[in-house]
């Protein structure tokens, strides 16, 4: 009898474990569904607020470029005695150097004294 009672007792031990294991595999699931839905949250966040960043360091930078040439300009007016003339043209000057910053600043243009990859790079590097 005894025998038979630990056999009983084998198979009952076998379903309580069976479920808990059913149960844990959900419980992984459910936190692993979760868990990606965090993450993609903290991702579109996170987007948000560096594209506001990126936008305030490039209006920034073109409002700086514009407002040194016109400082410059006005400066340069009042010590020549040129009075329109100098802060047309440091102004427009200015306008430029602002542009330029920002295209920098995007990644659009490269920084100067940066190593680029030129077409006599891309040759020796490429495989025959």
């Amino acid at each position: 009898m005894s025998s038979q009672n630990g056999g009983d007792e084998d198979q009952n031990g076998d379903a309580p474990e069976a479920g808990l294991s059913e149960r844990r595999a959900q419980l992984n699931r459910m936190l692993d569904d979760r868990r990606v839905e965090e993450e993609k949250a903290a991702r579109k966040s996170q987007s948000n607020s560096s594209g506001y960043a990126q936008a305030m360091k490039l209006s920034s930078e073109f409002i700086a470029g514009v407002l040194v040439g016109a400082g410059i300009g006005w400066v340069a007016d009042q010590w020549l005695g040129t009075t329109p003339l100098g802060l047309i043209v440091f102004l427009l000057l200015g306008f430029a150097a602002g542009v330029l910053n920002v295209l920098r600043s995007a990644g659009v243009v490269e920084q100067p004294g940066a190593k680029g990859t030129s077409k006599e790079d891309v040759h020796k590097n490429r495989p025959d």
